[in-house]
């Protein structure tokens, strides 16, 4: 653990703490303009946003229960959804396809259009091999757009259930999809987009260049110049919008290890900071709605230190290395550079994947596959912990708010009062639907799980067998409940049986999350709103952060435990032990 990491672990989440209040403040401006105000844009774009609620034909001033925007959030997904398969099992027929790919199999359409959808980005394909321009720029980049706001969405209709007093709706969902897609996404993303160029990501729509190389060793016959195909296209317009939106998916099979998404060290800096950027401001924007500005960076802080702790457990495990390699004296450095890019090395590769774990981005510039087994444990418990890290754009902080319920309920029982939040009252169908939400992770992770490791379709794509090999299994499906999309890579998953049952998982991990989380904010929306008192329990401080971290370890610890310690936790003794199987 290198000076050079802590001055960069210093300096990247100084400068994603330093741009959370301004982009909260902004938040504010986007979804709720009626309170303070429209945004800077509102004068260029606003005549795009009232076309938009024409062709949609919806009166964006009328609010939603949260069974209507419920519905409208499940059609708007269903539909778009068909759209993407549809999209991609044509792309042979679909312009821009210089390189002639062929149609995708319906199992992969299928997994596809629904990890996309659902903001989880999975890719059991390889971006440059599989897809053309048209079906990377238009089936898959809307989604980038529609599923990051959607989920932002799906908070803020939350949050306003906890910030109106007696109230009937939540918001309306069109008017959020629009004004967060045209004021505050498509912005950051032409702007970061127009950077990457200037840094070197590609932007174009050329047949891949084929060129000669100075290698031999790869050429036909001596006498022939080696070839090498060189991948482009659209790339620089992707990246921007799958780091902002927290999507992950991207245009390369290497995905941001890859110099044209992520070119070098000042882009890789800058990708750290952005892709956790919208989901720490909403913190912010919380506490501005429910005006307890200091219960907003109590929320911040509880996410803060669980990342901070796992970003610290993974590099120390990472530089630390694996003892079976230095024992054979091949590593001349103690740290673990087995599938990390050594223009990023140990540090910047450990902080990204707690980060990207952490946020759900799910983006990657190391494989993950190839790291300690403590290491590795990091990003697999970071999904289990349920979105809630900062998590994706929206998820992450609705996620974090039904963990705050299950700790100020399990608060009230300790000193025997009526829970309370916020002045509105945590009753029974409250802490039902707080608690749905949480066992969803363990049903959508666990079974599919159990059922992979002892079926012979799930077997089958394992390249690894013992612990780690259970690993990752279990990565994969909590990637998918997570809606996550990195992996531990040694699996194979573009096979009927994975794919189908994958994507299934993802849209569980996504939609039977969304609707108890809709269904709380329309219960507490109807709720009147007393004055705080004395006995109020206290929503910021150190005893609030310490409750609600605890309640997170714990429900974590006592869900996958067991999981985790047949896997990661074994094979970390065994590797120290000079095995590694049993």
């Amino acid at each position: 653990m290198t000076a050079s990491g802590w001055i960069q672990l210093v300096l990247i989440l100084g400068a994603f703490t330093l741009l959370t209040k301004p982009l909260g403040v902004y938040l504010v401006h986007v979804l709720d303009p009626e309170l303070e105000g429209g945004t800077f844009l509102d004068s260029v774009l606003g005549p795009f946003e009232r076309l938009v609620y024409r062709i949609l034909r919806v009166r964006p001033d009328r609010g939603q229960t949260w069974i209507q925007y419920t519905i409208s959030v499940l059609t708007f997904s269903a539909l778009t959804t068909v759209i993407t398969y549809a999209l991609l099992r044509l792309q042979d027929r679909l312009p821009l396809n210089p390189q002639n790919l062929p149609a995708v199999t319906p199992h992969l359409a299928f997994n596809t259009a629904v990890s996309f959808v659902t903001n989880t980005n999975w890719q059991s394909y390889g971006g440059e091999s599989t897809m053309s321009y048209f079906s990377q720029m238009v089936a898959l980049v809307m989604h980038h757009f529609f599923s990051a706001a959607a989920g932002i969405a799906v908070a803020a209709a939350l949050v306003r259930g906890i910030a109106v007093s007696q109230g009937r709706t939540i918001g309306n969902f069109w008017r959020d999809m629009t004004r967060l897609c045209l004021y505050l996404l498509l912005p950051m993303a032409l702007t970061y987009a127009v950077f990457l160029v200037w840094t070197g990501d590609p932007q174009n729509f050329r047949p891949y260049s084929v060129v000669s190389t100075v290698d031999q060793s790869l050429a036909a016959s001596a006498t022939e110049p080696a070839q090498q195909t060189i991948a482009q296209g659209p790339v620089a317009s992707m990246v921007s919008i799958k780091m902002i939106g927290t999507n992950g998916g991207g245009y390369m099979n290497a995905n941001s290890s890859h110099p044209f998404e992520n070119s070098n060290g000042l882009g890789d800096y800058l990708q750290l900071v952005i892709f956790g950027l919208i989901a720490s401001a909403l913190t912010y924007y919380l506490g501005r709605m429910v005006r307890n500005q200091k219960h907003g960076w109590a929320v911040w802080t509880v996410m803060f230190v669980v990342m901070l702790g796992g970003i610290l457990v993974c590099w120390y495990a990472e530089s630390a290395g694996n003892p079976l390699v230095h024992a054979l004296g091949v590593a001349s450095t103690p740290g673990n550079m087995e599938g990390k890019e050594v223009r990023f090395g140990v540090f910047n590769s450990a902080i990204w994947a707690a980060m990207t774990t952490a946020t759900t981005c799910g983006a990657v510039n190391s494989m993950h596959d190839s790291f300690t087994p403590l290491g590795g444990l990091v990003p697999l418990l970071n999904m289990q912990l349920g979105e809630v890290i900062y998590g994706g754009v929206g998820s992450g902080l609705y996620g974090m708010l039904v963990f705050v319920f299950v700790a100020i309920f399990i608060a009230g029982l300790m000193i025997g009062r009526t829970p309370e939040y916020l002045g509105k009252k945590i009753e029974a169908r409250d802490v039902k639907l707080a608690s749905l939400f949480v066992l969803v992770t363990c049903f959508a992770v666990l079974v599919p799980t159990a059922w992979a490791s002892v079926s012979d379709w799930g077997m089958a794509g394992l390249n690894n067998s013992g612990p780690h090999g259970l690993g990752e299994i279990l990565y994969y499906f909590s990637s998918a409940s997570g809606n996550n999309g990195s992996a531990f890579a040694g699996l194979t998953t573009n096979t009927p049986w994975y794919n189908t049952v994958g994507g299934v998982t993802i849209l569980i991990g996504r939609f039977f999350m969304i609707i108890p989380v809709l269904a709380l904010a329309g219960t507490l929306v109807q709720k009147k709103a007393v004055a705080q008192s004395a006995g109020s329990f206290p929503v910021s401080g150190g005893t609030f952060i310490v409750l609600v971290v605890s309640t997170i370890l714990i429900v974590g610890a006592l869900t996958f435990f067991p999981v985790l310690a047949l896997s990661p936790i074994v094979e970390h003794f065994l590797m120290h032990g000079g095995s590694t199987t049993f």
